[in-house]
């Protein structure tokens, strides 16, 4: 199972995001590559409590699946919809210069990865209160996903 924590996971998803390019066509979904990295630079953000996110009130049954989406053997799905403050064509922060972007994608999966053990994330908007296992293995799942998306 990887995870960012982990040195060979972090440094694998680094060679992937290497090889993603301005124009790198996406293999489903809306996003360019442009527009992924921000994406996933905002996801990193919003978790470290650095860029807000809202969390949705009421039952909800993602913290009871939670387990099952980080920990199960398949791969996320495609076509999942994105929330509101996180897609780059509504709230999320738009692109600006792609090697700008990326080293500021860079320099939060850094900072993510560097977090003390102590450290509080915030809860995820769905799956609530997450370990700092889990939320690594999100990191590794979650930027694995839009990497997929663009063949890297």
């Amino acid at each position: 199972m990887k995870y960012l924590s982990d040195a060979a996971g972090k440094q694998e998803i680094l060679a992937r995001l290497a090889a993603i390019r301005p124009d790198t066509p996406r293999q489903w979904g809306k996003m360019n590559a442009s527009q992924m990295i921000c994406h996933v630079t905002d996801a990193f953000l919003s978790v470290m409590g650095e860029k807000p996110i809202e969390t949705p009130r009421g039952f909800n049954l993602w913290p009871l699946m939670k387990s099952f989406v980080l920990y199960a053997p398949f791969k996320w799905p495609q076509g999942v919809p994105t929330r509101p403050e996180m897609d780059q064509q509504i709230g999320g922060t738009p692109p600006t210069q792609f090697d700008c972007d990326m080293r500021t994608l860079l320099a939060a999966i850094d900072k993510f990865t560097a977090q003390p053990r102590t450290f509080q994330f915030r809860p995820h908007p769905m799956f609530r209160v997450m370990s700092e296992k889990d939320w690594m293995r999100w990191g590794y799942l979650h930027t694995d996903h839009h990497l997929r998306q663009f063949g890297a």
